[in-house]
């Protein structure tokens, strides 16, 4: 299998998933990026299934209102099942990098309002420990240039991503060469720098299950 071809597969698994162990009719949080646009495509088919979804980006909120899904905010949603996203690196424990969509602020607050957060992850994404992929950070536009001084204090190189200005109005820098050893430790670091909206690190949001492939076969991972 190519790898558009492992993420409709895992796209698949995952809605038979919801299907199967989700209260129905109940809401559904759906993230960003090129493994959940499968998933939202094959939803199509059972919109009636559900409440509704809250959405973690303009884009999915887009492909949601394509296929004629209501959107929900959170006072509508109350706390849902599942909430369905890739993740550009996971490693064993289930912490994972996000955020090459953008929409990391926006997927936190709703991997936040999920009982199970279902990644779904073509083995490319299955790493030993994060930091191969650049890290995300949305930072408010004029806090960049101290941001990312303190970036580089931590021993990273950021990059302010080109033409980049996020559903939130903020940029991102993609910080490269950090070897993210304790990603809760990382996360909550990060944060705590002056002008950080957040950064891609999802350690305390971190995966309640996997699903990726081997080959071609399924595989799935539970970490609760």
């Amino acid at each position: 299998m190519d790898q558009n071809q492992q993420k409709e597969a895992i796209a698949k698994a995952a809605l038979e998933f919801v299907l199967e162990n989700s209260n129905q009719p109940a809401a559904l949080g759906v993230g960003t990026g090129s493994t959940a646009d499968f998933f939202i495509a094959m939803l199509a088919d059972h919109v009636r299934r559900f409440t509704g979804a809250v959405a973690s980006s303009e884009a999915s909120a887009e492909g949601l209102r394509k296929i004629g899904m209501p959107l929900l905010n959170f006072s509508d949603s109350g706390l849902m099942d599942f909430y369905v996203d890739g993740a550009d690196e996971i490693e064993p424990g289930g912490a994972m990098v996000k955020g090459g969509g953008a929409a990391l602020t926006r997927e936190k607050i709703v991997a936040s309002m999920a009982r199970r957060f279902v990644c779904i992850a073509d083995e490319s994404k299955c790493v030993d420990t994060l930091g191969g992929f650049p890290l995300p950070v949305e930072v408010i536009p004029m806090a960049e240039v101290p941001v990312s001084q303190a970036m580089q204090q931590l021993g990273g190189k950021p990059v302010t991503r080109e033409g980049c200005i996020t559903d939130n109005g903020n940029i991102i820098l993609d910080v490269h060469g950090l070897e993210i050893g304790d990603a809760l430790l990382w996360e909550k670091t990060l944060n705590m720098i002056p002008g950080v909206v957040t950064n891609g690190i999802f350690a305390q949001q971190r995966a309640s299950l996997l699903l990726t492939m081997k080959g071609s076969e399924i595989v799935r991972v539970d970490y609760d």
